[in-house]
């Protein structure tokens, strides 16, 4: 058996070895495969939670998440920060629970749950043995609704956020992105990235919990609930006895969101000191509901996405000007923002800056050539794909399809809009959110060494961070 095994070997080795290989050309990539959800079920329960369950048998494991519309957005406006402080802390004590229990329970189980705020929502993440589940869905309901924010638990809060906060506001990039949220969104919900120190020292229990009791309600919550789970009927039940009891409220009216007209300005942060600049050129962009929402997310790739593309090129690899340059697309549920964005040393601000506005008005001017688009459309269905391998990721993309309100079949379709996507749509939004004439161009670094180069550009206007 084993002489037929290595005949075998050898006569297949030799007729790869006849076949003539072109080295010079790279081996042809299949057709990347459109994505197929696995099997779901969506529910509302009586008091309005709504319910997604998504079978995945292929390992004894469930991932969950709780996901409230009540992210920093609805933070009020003299209390930046105060959705994020309430996720840090809804797990360190509840009505029956320690902080410490909760961490024993959870190590117990072999399982994690954490909490997190983003722009739109704040969300409950869990993972757990499939044979643990139950468990899980009992600790989140009381985390959810029966959080107490202990006083020495916010007291300690505090005192860390402050720390962190300092911490980032030490980092140019930090820096640029909360002006460049503040310049783009105006009086807007989120134009705030971040707490400020004085709204971190006036949190107490009572703000925390007035938050947690106006949006951390069952009608504004869904739950995902994705793994090796019981049959319908039986899940329901068990997710129906943790959190069926839960009286609905009425909301608190969602904020307004006044987003200013796009205009052409230069906002220096000033940064003495600094050695080098960081260059974010941004405007507003379209949300992901928008039909301009994939051909602008194929552009902005081709743009900076990666390693290979145009900005990185030029910039970093011609030019030399850079150690990186890259674009940014970032959509939110009810705005979005699209950068091009380097970091360079002072000398050469000007000439750096030129060349991010040339790029941005080169993708306005002329079709992507049909290379560019094939790789890009490649790279961006492929990466797409390898996100949702895991339950984790899969977890993550539905919980995010829900706090932008996303179609039911936007995971199935992504890889075929992202195929459709053709040069002239590329231009077309290119020339309408890319072409530098109405963005904003954010700058931090040492004023005394660069505003000068920047002025060549238009009038600056110099802030402190």
């Amino acid at each position: 058996m084993t002489i037929r095994c290595l005949s075998l070997a050898a006569l297949f080795s030799a007729v790869l070895a006849a076949q003539p290989v072109d080295r010079t050309k790279p081996p042809q990539s299949p057709p990347i495969p459109s994505y197929k959800l696995p099997p779901t079920s969506e529910s509302t329960l009586p008091n309005g939670m709504g319910v997604l369950l998504v079978e995945d048998p292929r390992f004894p494991l469930v991932t969950i998440r709780l996901n409230f519309r009540a992210g920093s957005k609805f933070d009020p406006p003299d209390q930046p920060g105060l959705a994020g402080a309430v996720a840090s802390l809804l797990g360190e004590g509840t009505k029956t629970r320690t902080a410490r229990q909760i961490s024993e329970e959870i190590d117990g189980m072999g399982g994690s749950l954490t909490a997190n705020a983003g722009s739109d929502a704040l969300t409950l993440s869990g993972n757990i043995l499939a044979e643990n589940l139950p468990k899980l869905l009992a600790l989140t309901a009381d985390v959810a609704r029966n959080a107490t924010f202990p006083e020495h638990e916010v007291d300690l809060y505090k005192q860390n956020r402050l720390q962190s906060l300092q911490a980032q506001r030490s980092q140019p990039a930090f820096l640029a992105n909360q002006r460049m949220a503040e310049t783009l969104f105006g009086s807007s919900p989120y134009a705030h990235i971040a707490p400020t120190e004085a709204s971190i020292k006036a949190f107490d229990s009572a703000h925390l919990a007035a938050f947690r009791d106006g949006y951390l309600v069952p009608n504004n919550a869904v739950l995902i609930v994705l793994g090796r789970i019981p049959p319908r009927a039986e899940a329901l039940k068990m997710i129906t006895a943790e959190f069926g009891s839960w009286a609905q409220k009425p909301l608190p009216q969602p904020p307004k969101m006044d987003l200013p007209a796009p205009k052409r300005q230069i906002v220096l942060v000033d940064r003495p000191g600094s050695v080098q600049a960081d260059i974010y050129v941004s405007r507003l962009a379209p949300v992901r509901t928008s039909a301009e929402f994939f051909p602008l997310s194929v552009g902005a790739t081709i743009l900076g996405g990666g390693a290979s593309s145009r900005m990185f090129l030029d910039i970093r690899e011609k030019q030399g000007f850079a150690y990186d340059a890259h674009s940014d697309y970032t959509t939110y549920r009810d705005a979005g923002t699209v950068s091009g964005v380097t970091e360079v040393r002072n000398e050469v601000i000007e000439p750096a800056l030129k060349a991010v506005l040339d790029e941005l008005d080169k993708m306005a001017a002329e079709p992507v050539t049909s290379k560019e688009l094939t790789d890009v459309k490649n790279y961006l269905s492929g990466l797409y794909l390898l996100r949702l391998e895991t339950q984790d990721g899969l977890a993550g993309q539905l919980n995010n399809m829900k706090t932008l309100d996303l179609p039911k079949d936007y995971l199935d379709t992504y890889t075929q809009h992202v195929r459709s996507v053709e040069p002239d749509q590329i231009q077309a939004v290119a020339k309408k959110y890319l072409s530098p004439g109405q963005s904003a161009i954010i700058v931090v670094g040492d004023s005394s060494k660069i505003a000068d180069g920047l002025k060549k550009f238009g009038e600056v206007n110099v802030v402190k961070p």
